[in-house]
């Protein structure tokens, strides 16, 4: 029997010519120039440049930084998520209400926000003075950096591993106590199993906007720290290479990709989530 054909189904037409118009083809774009040189040849010098010692130190440094990034989400999101969940329905909702509300405001105006902050004159510095301890160098670090990402990047953490540990049954837990195992071997044989879609989830979602990060950079590392962004950012509106752009580009793809295959696996997994 063939199926039945959806009579709504042409109610996603806005939908298609939206992601043929700004996803489709911006990435044919950047496929196009990142394999070709400025005549038109095909080539892959564009791609291989990553090899190049200054763009893989960029990499290897926006590898390191993302990493330390998604550690410290990690450690302060899965216990914050373990204490939402104990909590009754209207506090937990208030928490997570004012976790997400900064992510209401400009993601520009926020990282301008946490210059003013950082900077030698800035309120923390200026805090540490009225209290007769020396001024830090924070602003134009790698610290800093890593900072950035966590202020910006920690709800991503947080909601995918809070919505894993919010279904899990309580029955499991409670039946895993019954049958004689303490609050740490619940937790490793239980608890945490059950919430790792949720860990995976979070940490692809902040992993890899930390690794194509250029603006968390330019503004808390002054421009003196680059990553690998920020060397793809200035060959489009500085050098006006394009090709090289897009051919390192498509080294970040590559992350994005796997990305997306690690993610399909994991919506598997959450399939078998005891709800």
């Amino acid at each position: 029997m063939s199926k039945r054909r959806n009579p709504f189904a042409w109610l996603g037409a806005p939908y298609y010519l939206w992601a043929a118009v700004f996803i489709i083809i911006p990435l044919l774009l950047v496929v196009w120039y990142g394999l070709t040189d400025s005549t038109g040849a095909f080539t892959f010098e564009n791609v291989a440049a990553i090899l190049n010692p200054a763009h893989s130190k960029a990499l290897l440094l926006s590898v390191l930084l993302s990493l330390a990034a998604t550690g410290v989400c990690l450690v302060l999101a899965y216990p914050l998520c373990m204490i939402l969940t104990s909590l009754q329905k209207k506090a937990n909702s208030f928490i997570v209400l004012i976790l997400i509300l900064p992510m209401w405001m400009n993601f520009l105006l926020r990282t301008y926000a946490w210059q003013s902050l950082l900077e030698k004159a800035g309120i923390i510095n200026s805090l540490l003075s009225s209290l007769g301890l020396p001024a830090q160098h924070l602003i134009n670090t790698p610290g800093a950096i890593v900072f950035g990402m966590v202020y910006d990047f920690l709800p991503f953490m947080v909601l995918p591993i809070y919505t894993s540990l919010q279904k899990i049954d309580r029955n499991v837990i409670n039946a895993a106590h019954d049958l004689g195992a303490g609050h740490v071997q619940t937790f490793l044989r239980v608890i945490f199993p059950l919430s790792l879609p949720g860990v995976i989830s979070g940490i692809t979602m902040v992993f890899i906007p930390g690794l194509t990060t250029f603006v968390i950079s330019s503004l808390l590392g002054g421009g003196k720290i680059l990553l690998i962004g920020n060397v793809i950012e200035q060959e489009f509106t500085q050098a006006y290479d394009w090709n090289l752009g897009s051919g390192l580009s498509l080294v970040l793809l590559i992350f994005i990709i796997l990305n997306v295959i690690l993610s399909t696996f994991t919506d598997k997994d959450q399939e078998g989530v005891v709800k």
